[in-house]
């Protein structure tokens, strides 16, 4: 007897395992489990994640293509179901805490390749020592005075999936300009949903806050990770929160 899932692959006990493959994806395609336009994992990490090989996984993503449930270019498979994109709030800027978008003589970022603190490597995934894209960045008074500084260290895996990231690598000398206040849109446009933490503490003995952000992506894989401070005594941190609508 036929057993269909909830979607509109029928599953039979003669049926192949690539197509019980095909109609899990799906569900998750579906279910919203991947938003649609979602760049999916690679075939070795799919296989994983369902327990079979990749030959089977390869047949079952050609099921899904073949009727149009994925579209396929040169950086891989992505979910082509209807619906909207994946959003993150608008108020997740980078780097946690920088100013508008305008010209400032008070503030400065510039980007190094270089071995991230130990415990943005831990946070990352990273060996001891390796290096990585290392961001920092520093708003000031007229006078020169820090009111607040933020380190961004990025992991493989944001550095692999962005382009527009990887091309740093090569002009991260630590003292050239660079803004790189667009690195969130560039993530969603490379398939990546975004997941972030913020975490505020009180420095003792100081006037300073620390909060430090980590992002992640749909499949829990690091991204990035931020330490900022601000000067109270100075300065203010605002967060800005969206409720969703009643309904």
């Amino acid at each position: 007897m036929a057993r269909t899932t909830s979607h509109d692959y029928p599953l039979t006990e003669a049926q192949p395992l690539y197509w019980r493959v095909a109609a899990e994806l799906l569900g998750e395609l579906r279910d919203g489990t991947v938003p649609p336009g979602t760049r999916l994992p690679g075939e070795r990490r799919l296989a994983e994640h369902y327990g079979v090989s990749r030959e089977t996984v390869r047949q079952a993503l050609e099921v899904l293509r073949r009727d149009g449930l994925l579209a396929t270019d040169r950086r891989g498979s992505h979910a082509a179901l209807p619906g909207p994109p994946a959003q993150s709030p608008a108020s997740l800027t980078f780097p946690v805490g920088a100013g508008p978008a305008r010209p400032c003589t008070g503030d400065r970022a510039t980007v190094a390749w270089e071995a991230p603190p130990p415990e943005h490597a831990a946070a990352l995934g990273l060996a001891p020592g390796r290096p990585t894209l290392v961001h920092r960045y520093t708003s000031a008074t007229a006078d020169g005075t820090a009111r607040r500084t933020a380190l961004t260290s990025f992991s493989a895996v944001a550095l692999a999936e962005v382009e527009e990231l990887a091309r740093y690598r090569d002009r991260a000398d630590g003292t050239a300009s660079a803004q790189l206040r667009r690195a969130y849109d560039w993530m969603r446009r490379a398939g990546l949903t975004l997941h972030h933490r913020d975490t505020i503490s009180r420095l003792a003995d100081t006037p300073s806050v620390r909060v430090v952000r980590r992002v992640r992506d749909q499949y829990a894989r690091p991204l990035e990770i931020t330490d900022l401070l601000v000067d109270a005594r100075q300065d203010a941190l605002v967060y800005e929160f969206t409720l969703p609508a009643a309904g």
